[in-house]
């Protein structure tokens, strides 16, 4: 089994080792894409340097931020004048992941809707889920789900069921890739899906995994418990070990008026012993790696 965390690794981000440096628009528009290609190749760096902290202290899972490339969206990688460097180092972080057996993944924002009733959406959301797919080739690792790329399916629009049927319409719009590398997650909220909504209407069709979020569960269970629904979204994986993410509800450990859904910085339940046995778990927490490292050493976990 693996814990991660996600994005941020708080002790290397005093040092300015972010992974994640970004610019507003008007910047981007203004100095054009030598400067958002220096951003990313120092990006990049970065997340090298990540990936060797996260070895040398027994994390081998990751989520890699979704803002390496600033403005992706408004231009192709291969534009990027130091397109080559960024590629040589992405090489090194695929081999350095392939040969420390630490497992990378994406979590791209809530903006990408692919199911959007706005085709410029759309749009943009099929080619900002291939430019993640695409780093992971430059990385020249394999397409498969054990380097995911997870989304939300976005949006209900008054008709859940008929948003879920376009978006399994729109998936036979990603390039094949992508499609061995996507997966899907269940809501937080009672307006939008279950893991049981996207196994029924989602998997089902089209043979995507289900990320379960337990946190996400407890907030919008739906009427199956949090191991039944952990079960059905394990059972969706084939090619890769099932990833799963956890977290504790902030309003009942460290703030009775935080909302329901706001995540707390560190991990308070314990995950259950079956869940370790069958997935690698994401740990969403505000502590980010400091959340993973407490988790060991509270609960004695040698990983």
């Amino acid at each position: 089994m693996n814990i991660g965390y996600a994005c941020i690794n708080t002790q290397l981000g005093k040092k300015k080792i972010l992974g994640g440096r970004t610019c507003r628009k008007a910047t981007f528009q203004q100095n054009g894409l030598p400067y958002v290609g220096e951003l990313a190749l120092q990006n990049i760096k970065d997340i090298y340097t990540i990936c060797q902290w996260n070895i040398a202290n027994g994390i081998h899972f990751y989520r890699m931020p979704s803002d390496i490339f600033p403005w992706q969206s408004e231009y192709e990688i291969e534009q990027l004048p130091q397109y080559k460097e960024i590629k040589a180092v992405c090489e090194e972080i695929g081999k350095y992941a392939t040969e420390n057996n630490l497992r990378l993944t994406f979590h791209p924002g809530p903006f990408n809707i692919l199911a959007s009733s706005k085709p410029e959406v759309v749009r943009r959301t099929i080619k900002e889920l291939r430019q993640h797919s695409q780093l992971f080739d430059m990385m020249e690792l394999a397409p498969s789900h054990y380097n995911k790329i997870n989304i939300h399916i976005g949006a209900a629009y008054k008709d859940k069921w008929a948003v879920l049927d376009k978006w399994c319409e729109n998936y036979s719009l990603l390039d094949e890739h992508t499609k061995k590398r996507l997966t899907i997650e269940n809501d937080d909220k009672a307006s939008l899906y279950t893991v049981y909504d996207l196994y029924t209407h989602v998997h089902s069709k089209v043979g995507i995994p289900i990320v379960m979020d337990f946190h996400h569960h407890y907030c919008n269970p739906g009427d199956l418990t949090a191991m039944d629904s952990f079960e059905l979204a394990a059972n969706t994986w084939s090619s890769a070990r099932p990833v799963v993410h956890f977290s504790s509800a902030k309003r009942l450990f460290e703030d009775a008026t935080a909302k329901i859904q706001a995540h707390a910085d560190y991990i308070y339940d314990e995950v259950p012993q079956e869940v370790f046995e069958r997935a690698d778990v994401m740990f969403e927490a505000k502590a980010k790696e400091k959340a993973v490292l407490s988790y060991k050493e509270k609960f004695s976990i040698l990983v």
